[in-house]
């Protein structure tokens, strides 16, 4: 291990055990490969504009993390506009045993993802290179993730056949988004939302729980 991975392992090991985020070895070995392949294939792809791997640790391997307690409750998971797998290839890592349905409209990110997939050994984990409102579903999710994907109200209009009778929506937000929930008041509301703060990464993060009116909780 070179002197450049050992600090980015460190890095993401102190930013989880701050977040009170218990990784195994395995976990983190994963996590950390995960970021090798980020890093060489984003030369090619383009996946994200983020370059610098200390920054990737924060913005998404970090901020991926922070969403893993609140998808205990589900079991059968989309993660909606997913690009290069945030953060559903760090909450499969995470949760062996949970099934994680990855959706992307962007062929390049689809492509990293199956080579992730495989590369990491990811059985969880199934790919959908589709637009999301093309998609259906084998059976519906119990919950459907999204971390910068789309305003409240597309989110909810364009993955609304994707949600199973019970299931929730969670959303990764910046800062409270007053107008978004207030623009979808009639149809979801908000039954839980969560201030989450990330090591390394500075502005606010707020984690919204989303059910329809007439669901009881």
């Amino acid at each position: 291990m070179n002197a450049e991975t050992d600090s980015l392992t460190r890095q993401l090991a102190r930013g989880a055990e701050q977040m009170q985020i218990a990784l195994t070895a395995e976990q983190l070995s994963a996590l950390r490969a995960y970021l090798d392949l980020l890093q060489k294939w984003n030369k090619a792809y383009n996946l994200t504009a983020i370059r610098e791997p200390e920054r990737m640790v924060d913005l998404h391997l970090l901020d991926s993390l922070a969403v893993h307690p609140f998808v205990q409750e589900a079991d059968n998971i989309a993660d909606v506009g997913t690009g290069p797998g945030l953060p559903g290839i760090v909450l499969a890592i995470m949760n062996p045993h949970k099934t994680f349905t990855l959706l992307d409209s962007n062929g390049k990110k689809t492509r990293f993802l199956f080579q992730a997939r495989t590369a990491l050994g990811l059985d969880n984990v199934t790919i959908v290179n589709d637009r999301v409102e093309a998609y259906h579903p084998p059976r519906p999710f119990d919950m459907i993730v999204s971390r910068a994907f789309a305003s409240l109200a597309d989110m909810t209009h364009w993955c609304q056949h994707l949600r199973a009778e019970q299931g929730c929506f969670l959303a990764m937000k910046g800062q409270y988004p007053q107008d978004e929930i207030a623009a979808i008041a009639d149809k979801f509301r908000v039954v839980a939302s969560d201030a989450i703060s990330v090591p390394g990464v500075e502005g606010e993060r707020h984690l919204l729980r989303l059910l329809p009116v007439n669901t009881n909780d």
